[in-house]
């Protein structure tokens, strides 16, 4: 996961993983008008 490209991929996995935490956030609360 490191050789991806540095900060870049540091970035798009945090990114991915943010949606992620969304994803499964709006599913357990119910989803904030989705």
């Amino acid at each position: 996961m490191g050789s991806y490209g540095g900060y870049n991929g540091g970035f798009a996995f945090l990114v991915v993983l943010f949606i992620l935490l969304v994803i499964v956030g709006c599913s357990c609360y119910g989803g904030w008008g989705y």
